[in-house]
């Protein structure tokens, strides 16, 4: 910890009643056997529960598949350790001698976990309606910028696009597998991009679905 807790809740934009939950939202669990586990999956659960009902009512067309694509697109590690990085939330991170030296406080997965424990902390210290606002607050510019129709196309025709965009090759999805008698076969195929070193492979009873399956595991990673 490089600062005092107590000036979090400016940059936060928030007042803690009670200092010794942000205290303890910030404790990894290198430092601490009483750490900010428990209230980490305290906020995960809310932070998805407070997005999913923001975009079920956004988006009253959108069917379960698309919502659950937006939420993902939302609530990832990525997008919460870029959003803790923007309260400078690394130079109040509790960590022990061994994250210290390593860098702990930059690292995305502890970031995503400590933004997610102040979540937890908030909403025990001043309820649900103050916790929902807050994450709003936060989400507010990416939920704005959301459109439902490109989460209408499938997975991998936003695949194919997204990798257009960055200049790179198209997907690749060799087929692994067939198994299964001539009318009821399953197959299975690999989705290979550049972006990723690691492959993933999606199963389904035809080659078109078993590739959207693969396409939609990679778009999943990707967040």
């Amino acid at each position: 910890m490089i600062q005092d807790p107590q000036l979090l809740d400016r940059n936060l934009g928030l007042k803690f009643d009670n200092q010794s939950l942000i205290e303890l939202a910030l404790t990894h669990r290198s430092a601490a056997s009483n750490n900010n586990e428990r209230l980490e999956f305290l906020g995960d659960s809310v932070l998805g529960f407070v997005i999913a009902e923001c975009l079920y009512e956004k988006f009253p067309e959108a069917d379960e598949g698309v919502l659950s694509r937006l939420r993902s697109s939302l609530v990832n590690q990525g997008f919460l350790a870029e959003l803790a990085r923007s309260v400078d939330l690394g130079d109040f991170l509790i960590l022990g001698s061994g994250e210290l030296k390593t860098g702990g406080y930059r690292r995305d997965s502890i970031l995503c976990d400590a933004i997610e424990a102040l979540m937890g902390a908030l909403l025990k210290d001043q309820g649900y309606e103050v916790c929902k606002a807050w994450i709003l607050q936060l989400f507010a510019d990416r939920i704005d910028r959301l459109t439902v129709e490109n989460w209408q196309k499938d997975p991998k025709t936003r695949l194919q696009e997204l990798m257009q965009s960055k200049g790179l090759p198209l997907p690749e999805y060799p087929l692994i597998s067939t198994s299964g008698l001539p009318h009821e076969q399953s197959f299975c195929v690999e989705c290979k991009i550049e972006l990723l070193d690691e492959s993933r492979k999606g199963v389904g009873p035809s080659r078109k679905k078993a590739e959207q399956q693969a396409a939609q595991s990679v778009l999943d990673l990707l967040n």
